[in-house]
């Protein structure tokens, strides 16, 4: 009885196993994919051009005003909170060292790729979803249409953008926030300020964030379309058991955005 309830176990955790495996590798055919599909030069024609363009306005423009309301407010209590500190303890020359370290290179990547995340690449996986259920997916494909280039890149391509966007305009607004809220607003103290962010942002530290930057908008963007790719393919598959695409590709999300995280602050600081 023990002994066929060990095995029981044992091959249930080999099946767990092999489904885990087999969801990532799904991804990375996927990312493969749109990799390919993105650079044919027959994925910008007319109707590629249109569906990319949409995309991409639907997933920046209200993001980006709404994104850097919420980064703003962040940033200025985030700024004198740090510099408060930093006074108190008699650290002034440090605050702005601080603050671009804890905010620009730290909280702001990672905000910006979660905020995108919820607003637009978790929401359009649900959206494909309904699609699926609905019918039209098939309906497309019967038609002829490549579904992966008509609905899945566009909202890939839009989020990798959108991450990239709504970080790079949010970093120069705290830097620039960080400059009034320390020395107010007088021209005189631009250059010391350029020179001590200027020594933040050494060649390491620069590529860490890019690459930071780089990997988070591709896991927002890859992997929650990637599940939703694979249960628009369940009628297709028989016996596969098809999986919830918001919950599974939110947990696998979260888990990647942290493991990047954490590799980036072993590079910047050890």
């Amino acid at each position: 009885m023990a002994h066929a309830s060990f095995a029981a176990t044992l091959a249930r955790w080999w099946h767990k196993t092999l489904a885990w495996l087999d969801s990532w590798w799904e991804i990375m055919l996927f990312g493969v994919m749109v990799l390919a599909l993105s650079l044919s030069p027959s994925t910008y024609g007319r109707n590629g051009r249109n569906a990319i363009s949409r995309q991409i306005v639907r997933a920046t423009v209200p993001n980006l005003i709404w994104f850097t309301v919420l980064s703003a407010l962040i940033s200025i209590v985030l700024i004198r909170i740090v510099v408060v500190t930093a006074l108190s303890y008699g650290l002034s020359r440090f605050a702005i060292e601080m603050v671009v370290r804890v905010l620009v290179l730290e909280l702001i990547p990672i905000i910006a790729a979660l905020f995108v995340a919820l607003r637009y690449t978790l929401p359009g996986a649900a959206e494909v979803e309904q699609l699926r259920v609905q019918g039209t997916l098939d309906a497309l494909r019967r038609q002829g249409t490549d579904i992966i280039r008509q609905e899945f890149l566009p909202r890939v391509q839009a989020g990798v953008f959108a991450v990239w966007m709504l970080g790079a305009v949010s970093c120069v607004l705290t830097l620039l926030l960080a400059y009034v809220n320390i020395y107010g607003f007088t021209p005189w103290a631009w250059a010391g300020y350029t020179r001590v962010v200027g020594q933040v942002f050494n060649p390491s530290v620069s590529l860490i964030l890019v690459l930071k930057i780089f990997f988070f908008s591709l896991a927002v963007s890859f992997i929650p379309m990637a599940s939703a790719y694979y249960d628009a393919l369940v009628g297709g598959r028989p016996g596969r058991v098809r999986r919830s695409s918001g919950l599974a590709g939110m947990v696998r999300l979260f888990a990647v955005v942290l493991v990047i995280e954490v590799v980036s602050l072993m590079g910047n600081y050890y």
